[in-house]
């Protein structure tokens, strides 16, 4: 394990940043686009060849990627605490 132990002020801001990203507009941009799509997939609102095409193989793959870009981001999420918790008690505020 290396010795030095740093967190700039721009480290610290890039870290709040992306938990503020992931927590916030993100999230809900995310969020946003699984609730619009799922709406798009109810053939009573939204029907056709194409729109049949999009509920049976379109949306269910990007409802997919959808939920495991949520999950990585939780994983990032909890990361980036742990990291900067670890840094923080070993001092290296600086």
């Amino acid at each position: 394990m290396p010795g030095r132990v740093l967190a700039t002020e721009e480290a610290n801001s890039m870290v709040t940043q992306l938990r503020t990203a992931i927590d916030g507009s993100l999230g809900d941009t995310l969020a946003t686009i699984k609730q619009s799509g799922d709406t798009l997939a109810q053939p009573d609102v939204w029907d056709g060849t194409l729109a049949s095409d999009f509920r049976s193989n379109t949306w269910p793959a990007v409802v997919s990627a959808l939920n495991n870009m949520q999950t990585q981001l939780g994983n990032l999420h909890q990361k980036l605490n742990s990291i900067q918790t670890n840094i923080q008690e070993a001092g290296g505020n600086t």
